[in-house]
């Protein structure tokens, strides 16, 4: 399996949204192959720079996601990240059974029981920013600081539920990032069984 996944330079853009549009173009990519799609999607992932996360991890998602996304947001559960929640975010989750902990939107000002969502980016206990907005978010600030504390810090940051679910499955099918081993596309043409190759054995790969 092949994936390519793209790069973006919102670190070189001050004060831009790092979110993307669909006229958006990427600066570069990378293109890695994987016996799944899981370990072709992590091994591109991990190319671009992406950093696994080994802390916390920062989930906010627009309330008619918020049901799609439990299921990922278990995922990570199991795999021992700790998860930190805004609002509506935090009370779907808690609904559905997902330990988490409250914290405050950006705007507000935050407690010891509750903090500020940016603090707890810049003191370096989050490690993964999940911030899935849609057209009906209301908390349009609150998200795009989050975002943006999120690049400015060096935090990785997804912002789409289908790449939030992609990952959740690969890192929870590698068990974060276990592996991973390096392979050419030939060495998984020879690994493959004939019954296996879209192309017949005498044809060139």
């Amino acid at each position: 399996v092949g994936c390519k996944v793209p790069m973006f330079s919102f670190t070189r853009l001050r004060g831009s949204d790092p979110v993307l549009g669909v006229e958006m173009a990427s600066t570069g990519e990378v293109a890695c192959f994987g016996a799944t799609r899981e370990e072709a999607f992590l091994k591109g992932l991990l190319s671009t720079g992406f950093k696994m996360p080994t802390k916390g991890v920062m989930v906010s998602v627009q309330a008619t996601l918020q049901d799609e996304f439990t299921h990922s947001a278990w995922q990570l559960h199991e795999l021992g990240y700790t998860l930190y929640a805004t609002d509506k975010t935090f009370d779907v989750l808690k609904k559905n059974h997902v330990p988490c902990k409250n914290v405050a939107y950006p705007t507000e000002d935050g407690t010891e029981d509750r903090p500020n969502a940016l603090s707890l980016i810049r003191d370096g206990t989050i490690g993964l920013c999940i911030n899935i907005p849609t057209h009906e978010s209301t908390k349009v600030q609150d998200n795009y600081l989050m975002r943006r504390t999120a690049v400015d810090f060096g935090v990785p940051l997804l912002t789409n539920v289908n790449l939030v679910k992609c990952f959740a499955n690969a890192i929870h099918a590698h068990q974060i990032d276990k592996g991973l081993e390096p392979k050419t596309l030939f060495e998984h043409y020879e690994a493959e069984k004939d019954s296996d190759a879209w192309t017949s054995p005498s044809e060139f790969h």
